[in-house]
This record gives structure tokens, C-alpha cells and sequence, in this order.
């Protein structure tokens, strides 16, 4: 799925080239360099951060984190208030409850 897709290289098969002649071809003192392969041009537009962007991007990211903290923390709090109250409920029930024993 991730893996890239290269052109097929730009060589004939073999049986479509004529042999030549030895005498009329001169032998090579080097082989000739094989072409790099081209990357095939894309139609997205490239997307370039100036120095504006960047900075209202980052400002961006931190006015969310601050938003995404603030709700955490008031999750929590809430959390607390409730499992304060429910032991204070269950306190005074406990002591509600010794009360009516004893008389």
C-alpha cells in the first residue's frame, strides 16, 4: 500500500535490438552512465509556511491545548466534587444509621 510505484525502465528487450556487426561497432573504453529516473511531477500544489502562518499556526495549537486542558481539569474537578459530596452522604447515613441503634 505504502510502497512506491517506479516507472518501468526505459531499456528494449533484448530480441527487439538487431546485433550488429563486430567490425562496424567500436568497443567502449567505458560504459556509458545509466539516466537517473525521473520522478513523475505532481499536480498538488506545494503548501510553504511563511513566518506569518507559522506563527498563527502555532497560536493555533496553543489557544488547543489550553482549551483541551481547561476541560480535562474541569472534568477532574468535577469528578472530585462528586466523590466528595457522596462520602459526606455516606457519613452522615452512617451516623444517622449509629443513632437509631442506640435508641
Amino acid at each position: 500500500m505504502l510502497t512506491p510505484k517506479y516507472p518501468p525502465p526505459a531499456t528494449a528487450p533484448v530480441s527487439a535490438i538487431p546485433a550488429p556487426a563486430v567490425a562496424d561497432v567500436p568497443a567502449p573504453a567505458t560504459p556509458a552512465p545509466v539516466p537517473a529516473p525521473v520522478a513523475p511531477v505532481s499536480s498538488r500544489p506545494t503548501v510553504q509556511l511563511t513566518p506569518g502562518s507559522a506563527l498563527a499556526l502555532a497560536a493555533g495549537g496553543g489557544a488547543v491545548v489550553l482549551v483541551v486542558g481547561a476541560v480535562l481539569v474541569s472534568m477532574l474537578l468535577a469528578v472530585a466534587i462528586t466523590a466528595a459530596s457522596v462520602a459526606v452522604c455516606a457519613v452522615v447515613l452512617r451516623s444517622l444509621i449509629n443513632q437509631e441503634r442506640k435508641h
